[in-house]
């Protein structure tokens, strides 16, 4: 991915591609349902809202977990066959939410989404590597990215009105649209694969280390602002529950609109003059999110960061499946997997420092992408 790439993000011919964008979609929307229906479910299955919270948490640790070996396993597998069975789980695992009489089966189920759809991801972004001229690959991957920006977006668009009528109602959509993509599923690879089990020692590279850094750094501030920006919204500006949904809205929003011109960026400026940019950002678009004394501001900055993360997720995506020819999921899987933990791990921290220190505590997420701009700084310098 040279500076000076044309930006091609079509195809090899004869491959079916939409799907794998249609894929991109269904993760992110899956980790987030919940959210907007926590008091729904609680109330559902006898519960506390706190309890049914946990729901997102026991879809995001299996989900991280699994994905340090399912890009790697579903080579050795066969992405193609691992896919349609991951697809086919994922719809029982939607079923067994809709059916839990219990919140410990309800949250048993959303362990279950996690561990299908941590076969889905990584896998979508290894066959899209594989089919995409490398001279587009940045644009096709700016659209996947894109892609899961809208699926983080629509979430609340349709649970919540889902959970008007009745929360259960929110699980049918997901299951929808694996169903839809089991039955047409899309091409996985450009050609035969090769034999044998694929090589784990392709995955200690440099490349691959610095892509999970860079992903864990993302997510670990991202994730800080998406919960630390509706904190601050009620307890500063007393905004309610609707206006509350729009703010977090604009993150997915944001990155939905710019992933195109993102990827052009990526393929015209290669990946670490990229990940300076996005980095830096990333970091002002949490210090006006945390200290900016207006809603436009603070609406603002989650924009800012929305953009940014797209941005940064093609291309910590790019440079990870690019790492190695010979595990191009394995290598996906294991970056991905670093992103999820730096999620799950930012609640933790965050929101304690937060509390403690208030809009300097917000402030300091900021941090993370400071790192991150070190990090591709210096690779930048040393390859330019």
């Amino acid at each position: 991915m040279s500076d000076g790439a044309t930006a091609v993000a079509r195809p090899r011919p004869g491959v079916r591609a939409w799907p794998l964008y249609v894929g991109g979609f269904l993760g992110p929307y899956a980790s987030t349902m919940v959210t907007p229906m926590v008091h729904e479910v609680a109330v559902g299955l006898r519960t506390t809202p706190e309890v049914a919270a946990a729901a997102v948490t026991t879809y995001m640790l299996p989900f991280a977990a699994v994905m340090l070996v399912s890009g790697t396993l579903a080579e050795r597998w066969g992405r193609a066959r691992t896919m349609q069975l991951s697809l086919i789980a994922f719809v029982v695992a939607c079923a067994c939410c809709v059916l839990a009489p219990t919140i410990e089966w309800f949250l048993a189920a959303r362990a279950l989404q996690g561990v299908t759809n941590a076969f889905t991801t990584p896998l979508l972004v290894a066959a899209i590597t594989d089919l995409v001229p490398r001279a587009g690959l940045g644009r096709a991957l700016g659209f996947f990215a894109g892609m899961q920006a809208a699926g983080q977006a629509a979430s609340p668009l349709v649970s919540g009105p889902s959970a008007v009528l009745d929360w259960r109602l929110a699980f049918a959509f997901p299951a929808l649209v694996a169903v839809v993509l089991a039955v047409l599923p899309p091409t996985m690879t450009a050609g035969p694969r090769p034999t044998g089990p694929p090589p784990v020692r392709a995955l200690l590279n440099r490349n691959l280390a610095l892509a999970c850094a860079l992903s864990f750094l993302c997510y670990f501030a991202a994730v800080g602002l998406t919960v630390l920006a509706i904190l601050r919204a009620e307890e500063d500006f007393g905004l309610g529950p609707w206006q509350r949904g729009l703010l977090a809205a604009a993150f997915g929003v944001a990155g939905l609109l710019t992933a195109p011109l993102l990827g052009r960026r990526l393929d015209a400026l290669g990946p670490w003059r990229t990940g300076v940019l996005t980095n830096l950002l990333l970091a002002v678009g949490l210090v006006v999110a945390a200290l900016g004394p207006s809603v436009p501001l603070l609406g603002l900055g989650v924009a800012a960061v929305g953009v940014a993360v797209t941005g940064l997720r093609t291309t910590v995506n790019a440079i990870a499946a690019t790492s190695t020819d010979g595990n191009r999921a394995g290598a996906a899987s294991l970056a991905l997997s670093f992103q999820f933990f730096g999620g799950a791990l930012a609640p933790l921290v965050w929101v304690p420092l937060h509390a403690a220190a208030g809009g300097l505590g917000f402030a300091a997420t900021a941090l993370a992408p400071l790192v991150g701009v070190g990090l591709a700084a210096r690779e930048w310098l040393s390859r330019s």
